[in-house]
């Protein structure tokens, strides 16, 4: 069974959300989603334009997504599971930075060990798709009517950016540590405050380290697994990076036991995170 009808939903939905980005009211709605953040008029139009797109494939079994509490079922006899971020980073929009979206493809349930592939888009100054699927990560910019692959992503041994998330006053002493030292080595500060954008960067500019750690005020991280986490860990892995977790585990073998659960987060070249485990004391 192929995954191309998969792909060519996502692809229909990242035009029709760039488009609503440019057209649409940047304004709140009087909602909160399933962990508590306000949401944009455009996170619940962007989310139901993806549920709209994904119903039309028989082969999806059920989606999970960021703005929605439980999981919902389209097709009881499909196969996939999709778990997604609909619009990452949306409150950068009224800046006009860069935001995207995520997507983790799984095989029969919602689990890490089950992922099959995962594609992001980037919604910036150009609409660009990056896909991890087959054991490769490929890169595809939208040109005269059509997404055109670039090239293969494969990420150095040690890069030169960073990008640490969280609320600095309620990092870790040690997390801090790590940050000032890979400054201290000549990394670039890269952070905007959105995943998507950041962690393509790091992906194109060929490594890096992005943290979000487990702080004071969210123990837990604030990166949520399957719609988050779990899908760029598949890219960067595929990509010959590493992404782990602040005890030193695989985050892709991390199991999930609600939609919404979170894990402290970094994804990186190897050096970064040979860095990052010596920071945090783990193997």
């Amino acid at each position: 069974m192929t995954l191309k009808p998969i792909f060519d939903a996502i692809e229909k939905s990242a035009h029709r959300i760039r488009d609503a980005i440019a057209n649409e009211d940047l304004c709140y709605s009087e909602q909160c989603n399933a962990t508590g953040d306000m949401q944009l008029k455009l996170d619940i139009q962007s989310d139901l334009i993806i549920a709209e797109e994904f119903s039309k494939i028989a082969a999806v079994k059920a989606i999970a997504s960021e703005e929605k509490e439980e999981e919902e079922i389209l097709h009881p006899n499909g196969r996939y599971m999709i778990a997604y971020d609909p619009l990452d980073g949306s409150s950068l929009i009224d800046v006009d930075l860069s935001v995207g979206s995520i997507f983790g493809i799984y095989d029969g349930e919602f689990q890490a060990r089950s992922m099959l592939a995962a594609v992001y888009v980037v919604y910036g100054p150009r609409l660009e798709m990056v896909t991890a699927y087959k054991g490769g990560v490929r890169h595809f910019i939208f040109r005269h009517g059509r997404f055109m692959e670039q090239n293969t992503i494969e990420l150095g041994e040690k890069g030169k950016l960073n990008a640490p998330g969280g609320t600095q006053q309620y990092w870790p002493k040690h997390h801090k540590k790590l940050v000032d030292s890979l400054f201290a080595e000549g990394y670039r500060l890269r952070y905007s405050g959105g995943m998507v954008p950041d962690l393509h960067q790091i992906l194109l500019k060929g490594g890096g380290l992005f943290s979000y750690p487990g702080t004071d005020d969210k123990p837990n991280g604030k990166l949520r697994k399957l719609f988050e986490v779990f899908p760029f860990a598949f890219v960067y892995e595929t990509a010959g990076g590493v992404a782990i977790d602040d005890k030193g585990g695989r985050l892709m073998e991390l199991p999930c036991e609600d939609p919404h659960e979170t894990t402290p987060c970094f994804f990186g070249s190897r050096y970064e995170i040979s860095k990052v485990k010596d920071a945090y004391g783990v193997s």
